[in-house]
Order: structure tokens, then sequence, then C-alpha cells
């Protein structure tokens, strides 16, 4: 989907659609404000654009934009895929919001299988941090489904952040696991950025620390979790899933207004890393792991994919 009135969403949206060889069905503009959060009126409208034009067979969205990234306290790929909760925001941090049908599921066809259509946002600092975010999506295709490669690193960190680290009762045990290939490591966060080849970060912290920048593997995901590392350009002072695009990562996570800290609200390590180990593309392997996804952003190269089986071409 492109913004026509937003030039970087017109440069991205191009630029994805010819590095993913999308067909002109497949690509759908709208015109939105430059507003980063949509009021519902205008949510309603695009959502209406979205059905008119893709109808059943599209099952994913990717958004070429940075802004909206939110409709009053929902996040714009929660609201897409759910539909708008005002009831939400009334009390955002003590209220479960609606579960997810496409929870930790086996489907391919969201849309089919749940009536639930997952996006994403290609969303970057500039364009050119866009257009080498699509690249390190394309890149990673397959790049890890072969036999013999080097080990890639999974790093589950810990910190002192109380309320932040709670996501440390579902870290799996650390070991290597030699049939897939990948190392798991749960270790401080302060002694993470000399590791190499990372494969995935998970931390809890408000703010994350990228200098050096992290020696990444193909495709590779980052997100902790903070009250607002989805609000792309809003000051509150927190790291932001821009934060882990610039420096790498392929996709990451944030919620858009207060969460509290509900494990349901934020990506599930062992599923995220599942799906994704198993051949699931970025949008799938981060959206099947949030239980409650209505304030949650997810942005980054949705089709990327480094363990999916190479396509072998047809003669």
């Amino acid at each position: 989907m492109i913004n026509t009135i937003d030039p970087y969403s017109v440069a991205v949206g191009a630029y994805y659609a010819r590095r993913r060889g999308l067909a002109p069905e497949q690509v759908l503009r709208v015109a939105l404000p430059l507003v980063s959060s949509l009021t519902v009126e205008d949510f309603e409208r695009l959502r209406q654009q979205i059905d008119d034009h893709f109808g059943p067979r599209t099952q994913a969205l990717a958004l070429a934009w940075t802004v909206p990234w939110s409709v009053d306290c929902n996040s714009i790929t929660g609201a897409l895929a759910a539909g708008f909760d005002a009831a939400l925001c009334a009390n955002s941090c003590a209220r479960p919001s609606r579960a997810s049908p496409y929870f930790n599921s086996p489907s391919a066809r969201p849309l089919a299988d749940h009536g639930f259509r997952p996006s994403m946002l290609l969303a970057a600092k500039d364009v050119e941090g866009a257009k080498a975010l699509i690249d390190r999506g394309v890149a990673s295709d397959s790049a890890l489904a072969r036999r013999g490669r080097p080990n890639v690193n999974v790093l589950l960190l810990t910190t002192g952040d109380v309320h932040r680290g709670v996501r440390q009762w579902l870290y799996p045990p650390a070991g290597p696991v030699p049939t897939i290939g990948i190392d798991v490591k749960v270790q401080n966060a302060g002694q993470w950025s000399a590791v190499p080849r990372v494969l995935m970060v998970t931390t809890g912290s408000a703010t994350v620390d990228f200098e050096p920048p992290p020696s990444w593997a193909p495709g590779g995901l980052g997100d902790h979790l903070t009250s607002f590392g989805g609000a792309l350009t809003s000051a509150f002072g927190h790291t932001t899933a821009l934060d882990w695009i610039a420096a790498g990562a392929t996709a990451s996570h944030g919620a858009v207004s207060e969460p509290c800290n509900h494990l349901q609200k934020f990506p599930h390590p062992q599923v995220l890393l599942l799906h994704y180990l198993q051949g699931s593309t970025a949008i799938e392997a981060y959206w099947k792991s949030v239980a409650w996804p209505q304030q949650s952003l997810f942005v980054g190269e949705p089709l990327a994919a480094p363990f999916a089986a190479p396509i072998r071409p047809t003669p």
C-alpha cells in the first residue's frame, strides 16, 4: 500500500513492488493525512478501500509508510487486523485487548482461516534506510536454510529492570541446538554487542544501546519491552522499532500506547523463534507471537524468510 500524499511512501512503495515483483493489482494507492494517528473516520475509510481493492484473496499487507502508525490508542496494524477497539482507549494499560486468533497458529492463510489480515510497516528513518531494509529482507530469503552453514545466535537479554524484564520468565534454556544450527544465549544486556551472526534479540528496557551496531545474521529480528516502542515519531524518550531498523534489524515490534507489562501484548520469545525457524516470514512469525496485538506495531520487511526452503525454478 502506498500513500500518494507522502513522497517517502511513493518512493519506498515503488521500490518494494519492484524488488518483490508485485503485480499492479497487488498495489493499492490511497491518500492519507501525514499524521501519527488517524481519526477513526479516516481509518474506517481506509479499511473500506482495502476490502474493496483486495477482497478475500490478499492475506497480508505491507504498508509503505512511517506515519500514520496509530488510530487513537490502537496501532494501525492492530486495527487493520482486528478492527478499531474504542473501549481499549478508556484504559489501555489495565484492559486486555482483543485476542488474536492467529496467535501460535499453523495457518498460512490468516484471512481465509481466521478473518484476520496482518500488516507490517515498511518504516525507516528515511528513504535510503527503507531501501536498505528491503534489500536485507530480500537477501535473507532462504539464506539460513542450508546445511553446514555457521551457527547463528539468539540473544535473550537480562536487565535489572524488574517491570520491563518480565519476558525473562519465557526464555528457553541457554545452549546450542546443533540440529538447527543456532546457539541460544541468555546473558546480561551489557554484553551483547560483540556477539557475531545475531538472528534474534529480545530484551526489556526503555532504551537500547546500539553502539557499536549488532552483527546481524540475515533476516535478524529485534525488539524490547517498553511502553512506547511503537510510537515512531513521538518524543517519549524510548528506543523505538525505527531504531532497531536503523541498527540493521530486518523486523521489529513496539507498542503505540501504554500497555503496562502484560506478557500477552508483546512477542513471546519462544513462539517467535519457533515459527521463524520453521520457515515463516517475518510478518507471520511476529504476528503469531503476540496474543493481544491491538496496541502492537509491526515494522520491517514482511516477506523476509531466512529459514524457508529455497524455491526451485521450474523448467
